[in-house]
């Protein structure tokens, strides 16, 4: 999808130039210049593009204080931060504010690109959704007044309209024609491709009509579908009728001017009486309201089933993006859906593919992006396998909560074990594929506070804390092929964990020390079972 709009605000005039010449005019973006944060936060709130790409460090207003008048004003629009090496913890702190992505100065093309595209990607979304929301509520308002129309019909009319189970509106019509035509028998065919099918009938002394599924020998039923006109018979008309009726009346019920069935009456004795072109009148009125109810609970099952499907196509959309036991929380209870957090106590892991960028140099896009899906996907696999909470992708690596939103009374084993499980996963993928890549892994635990964070129009359910900053940390620090945990995961799993002591580690942002270990192994008989 093209002709989004992107606002670039930044203060480097060649900075700019870059982007609109190489990443946005390219992909047919719309490109809106602002030259500081000021002149760009105005141009935000007049314009309200899809995407901003906004500098950090800028004249007159930085980028901290334009996402926070952005957020002040509800804007909802999605940020790209673009920052300089050693920022990366300001980006990650400012995702509260509506940053959705960074990219570290300088940046390839591609790179940008592949940050516009995924952050597009929920704008699209959303987008989506907001159409499909609207088309559901304009089906719902046509339904609606369709049903008010059908409330100033007469009696008889509003009693058949009211109802959209077909078993019940064809017995429901039925009993009516037989009631304002004084018929002792009635019935409803309706056309169903080339055949005529009685969908409902009532008999001489059987009380109140029933749904019926036959096909009738009918041959005036048929002349009347053909002519779409109402036919009268009285006795001698029916003097050679095999079964004697004493008279019988026709009508078409039409709808856009097609011929959709067909409602009949029958009097079998003769002291009953013979049809007229009144009752001919009465009886084609009452089809009007029957092609209308019909037709009414036709498009109430299809827009039930369209609903239905739409929901599950909506949910497994949603998942790709949104963690499952989010979705099946919010869905059940949408007023859960609100910005906010608790504090709680989770653990967190934090998986990245080490040699990814060497290897990706000397590799085809094609090949790059199978070996992404190839290691998220076994990631994402795992993760979930034990009961993990899928938080973000990341580039190349992931992150991922334990404890939250379930509680998990054993979520710091879990979190452990899957680290292992998932070293040793990555190291039979990398076998199979011939590749030098492999995961590095950081585990913690400690209090964070867990919950939707963001704005009314775009939230992001994650956790905010120290204990998820050390154990991305841990994880940038950890070697290929070691997973990293902090002394409260050791602490914790006494007696059940195998970790060498690597001691005090200073850490980039973090005043104190950590002290880490090389997490080796669980005992066998302490194994979460996934």
């Amino acid at each position: 999808m093209a002709g989004e709009s992107i606002l670039i605000v930044d203060d480097g005039r060649e900075n700019r130039d870059f982007i609109v010449e190489y990443v946005i005019q390219p992909n047919g973006y719309v490109p809106l210049i602002a030259r500081d944060g000021q002149e760009g936060l105005q141009i935000a709130l007049q314009e309200r593009p899809d995407l901003i790409l906004l500098d950090l460090q800028m004249p007159r207003m930085n980028g901290i204080e334009v996402l926070e008048h952005l957020s002040a004003a509800e804007a909802g629009i999605p940020v790209i931060l673009m920052t300089f090496h050693g920022s990366e913890e300001i980006a990650i702190e400012v995702y509260r504010l509506g940053v959705r992505d960074y990219v570290k100065k300088p940046y390839t093309v591609e790179e940008m690109t592949a940050a516009i595209e995924r952050s597009l990607t929920e704008v699209r979304l959303r987008k989506e959704k907001e159409a499909l929301t609207e088309r559901l509520l304009q089906a719902n308002r046509d339904l609606q007044v369709r049903l008010k129309e059908l409330d100033v019909l007469y009696t008889v009319g509003k009693s058949v309209t009211e109802l959209t189970n077909m078993n019940e509106l064809l017995p429901r019509i039925v009993d009516a024609a037989s009631h304002i035509a004084q018929a002792e028998e009635s019935y409803i065919y309706l056309l169903e491709g080339e055949r005529l099918m009685c969908r409902a009938h009532k008999r001489h002394n059987t009380g109140r009509a029933r749904p019926a599924d036959f096909e009738p020998i009918d041959p005036v039923a048929v002349q009347v579908v053909k002519q779409g006109k109402p036919i009268l018979l009285g006795p001698e008309q029916l003097a050679q009728h095999p079964q004697k009726p004493y008279a019988m009346a026709y009508a078409p019920m039409t709808l856009r001017n097609q011929v959709m069935g067909v409602l009949g009456v029958t009097n079998i004795t003769p002291e009953s009486h013979i049809f007229t072109k009144h009752d001919a009148a009465l009886l084609s009125t009452l089809t009007d309201y029957a092609a209308i109810a019909i037709e009414n609970a036709r498009n109430f099952a299809a827009l039930r089933e369209t609903k239905d499907r739409e929901h599950d196509e909506l949910r497994g959309t949603f998942e790709r993006f949104v963690p499952p036991s989010v979705v099946d929380r919010v869905l059940s209870n949408p007023e859960n859906l609100k910005l906010g957090g608790t504090r709680q106590e989770i653990s967190v892991l934090f998986a990245d593919i080490r040699g990814y960028t060497s290897w990706s140099e000397n590799s085809p896009p094609e090949k790059v992006i199978e070996m992404l899906n190839d290691y998220l996907s076994l990631a994402a696999e795992i993760i979930l396998a034990w009961n993990g909470t899928l938080d973000k992708f990341f580039g190349d690596g992931l992150m991922a909560i334990f404890n939250a939103p379930n509680e998990q009374y054993d979520h710091i084993h879990r979190a452990a074990d899957a680290a292992i499980a998932l070293m040793k996963a990555g190291e039979e993928m990398r076998a199979r594929r011939g590749d030098d890549l492999s995961y590095s892994i950081g585990v913690n635990v400690g209090e964070a506070v867990v919950g939707f964070i963001g704005t009314d129009r775009a939230v992001n359910y994650t956790a905010i804390g120290d204990v998820v900053n050390t154990a991305k940390r841990l994880q940038e620090l950890a070697p290929a092929g070691k997973i990293w945990v902090e002394s409260a995961v050791v602490e914790r799993l006494s007696g059940m964990i195998q970790a060498q002591p690597l001691g005090e580690i200073k850490m980039r942002g973090r005043k104190k020390p950590a002290f880490a270990y090389d997490l080796i192994g669980l005992n066998a008989d302490t194994s979460v079972q996934p």
